[in-house]
């Protein structure tokens, strides 16, 4: 994973926890970090690594959202440290929690908290294309906790007649009832009912913390809306993993692993029970990754062949795991020989 040092160009202050970071990208690097919206970008700071999601419409200057977690060494030093002209070590873009821009559609978009970082990236690069309509639902807890809620509003007033957005207040009273509380299963049955015809939507983005994600989805099935047509992305903050990690019994001393990277090839043996990042890192110590819980996803590789096994994963869709795809950082080979191509 090759990181390569920006300068920040901006840090714009969104609320008491939070902060919108610009960075200048050269003219050298111009291709390299050209991103698709709802795309992240990972930060390195020492040894600490952490993904952040790009907030800026595509062909504008990467920017990342950043909320503090407490304690966190990298989202601290970020929104409390980091300032115009400081450089940072930056990987390039990654991430499948992309729209496809070429054709007008309707899209729902439901975030809570730091969710709406990504959000607001696909949301400003769809209203650009004519026809396009978005409805954003956006939790939070109390007005001053909002983040983009300058940026939202301004695109609601560049785009009034294609783009309704909705506030939820979880901890400070709304005008209505209906808009106050989280946006909890019980929440979006009565909500989104009232506000959008459910089986005209083609697209729906979900961005949060864990139990928000999954309510959704949750809801979203039960009015029969197609898996293909669901979206996901986590963010966590101050949640513990929400289940166990699968206990996966490894297949004899450990196996032949083959890793392609950058348009190289290596072998390697990974001992019983080690994950293939785990086991690849000492040899090949560029391999991305970030978080190592199995939810950012910048670990994903695909399995060219033989057999692993993930730990846990909530970054990859079922479209994704059918077509081979794994979280390197959860996936223990089962398998006397495997190969894994991080370049599909």
């Amino acid at each position: 994973m090759a990181f390569h040092p920006l300068r920040v160009a901006a840090v714009e202050q969104l609320c008491a926890d939070a902060v919108a970071v610009t960075f200048d990208v050269p003219a050298d690097l111009a291709a390299t970090f050209a991103f698709r919206p709802g795309q992240s970008l990972t930060v390195r700071r020492d040894d600490e690594r952490r993904t952040y999601s790009i907030c800026a419409p595509a062909g504008s200057r990467p920017r990342i959202g950043v909320r503090e977690v407490p304690g966190g060494q990298v989202s601290s030093w970020l929104v409390h440290k980091v300032r115009p002209g400081d450089t940072v070590q930056v990987a390039p873009p990654s991430g499948t929690f992309t729209p496809d821009l070429t054709g007008a559609a309707r899209h729902v978009l439901i975030a809570a908290g730091s969710g709406i970082t990504p959000v607001l990236s696909i949301a400003a690069s769809l209203l650009r294309v004519p026809g396009t309509q978005i409805t954003i639902l956006y939790g939070n807890r109390r007005a001053s906790t909002v983040m983009f809620a300058e940026d939202l509003a301004d695109l609601k007033d560049t785009y009034p007649d294609r783009l309704e957005l909705v506030h939820l207040l979880s901890r400070e009273a709304r005008e209505a009832d209906l808009l106050t509380g989280r946006l909890d299963a019980e929440k979006l049955r009565t909500l989104v009912p009232l506000l959008i015809d459910i089986p005209g939507v083609d697209h729906w983005w979900l961005c949060g913390p864990f139990g928000m994600v999954t309510d959704a989805t949750a809801v979203l099935a039960g009015w029969q809306v197609p898996p293909a047509r669901i979206h996901r992305e986590l963010f966590w903050v101050d949640e513990a993993p929400p289940e166990p990690v699968r206990t996966i019994e490894p297949a004899g001393p450990g196996s032949a692993v083959t890793v392609q990277l950058d348009g190289r090839t290596t072998a390697l043996v990974v001992p019983a029970g080690q994950t293939v990042l785990e086991g690849a890192q000492r040899t090949r110590p560029d391999l991305p990754f970030a978080c190592k819980g199995g939810v950012c996803g910048t670990c994903r590789a695909r399995v060219v062949e033989g057999e692993v096994r993930m730990r846990r994963n909530f970054a990859l869709d079922p479209a994704e795991l059918a077509a081979g795809y794994v979280l390197t950082c959860q996936a223990v080979p089962i398998s006397p020989k495997v190969i894994v191509d991080f370049d599909s």
